[in-house]
């Protein structure tokens, strides 16, 4: 009698947990961002500011894409940031940390993809999520440019 308890709730929160994952949003979030994320948004001292750069990077990274996309995305990231900074040294630095820490299988806020639930790695967008995403975007942008908070 013991033994079939235990089958039954084990059975029983597996499908739990199953359904739990089946919850999530399957579109895109409108989208967000958080600047530099764990980065200074700018200088500490001086004028130069990269929070630009930063949201121009995350409305890649919400809408996410392939691997390649990703790629050119980042080395768009490191241009801006080099050309805002006047810094090689930082702009290396900042590419380091998104080529590392922005991967899509990371669980975090700002991994490749984060405008879709968790999971969807690296894949291209059907042309239907395509026109999903340009709209998100102009609607953001129409409401107000995303600005730099810190």
């Amino acid at each position: 009698m013991l033994r079939r308890r235990s089958v039954v709730l084990g059975a029983g929160l597996t499908a739990l947990l199953v359904l739990s994952g089946c919850a999530s949003t399957p579109g895109l979030r409108p989208f967000s961002t958080d600047g530099c994320s764990l980065f200074p948004d700018r200088a500490p001292v001086g004028q130069a500011d990269w929070c630009g750069c930063c949201v121009a990077h995350d409305l890649a990274y919400w809408r996410g894409g392939s691997a390649a996309e990703r790629l050119e995305s980042d080395r768009v990231f490191r241009q801006c940031v080099q050309a805002a900074s006047r810094s090689p040294a930082l702009a290396c630095t900042m590419y380091g940390a998104v080529r590392a820490g922005g991967v899509p299988w990371l669980p975090s806020a700002f991994r490749w993809g984060y405008g879709w639930s968790y999971g969807r790695l690296y894949r291209s967008l059907a042309p239907e999520e395509d026109a999903r995403a340009v709209a998100l975007r102009d609607a953001c942008l129409a409401e107000s440019a995303p600005r730099c908070t810190r």
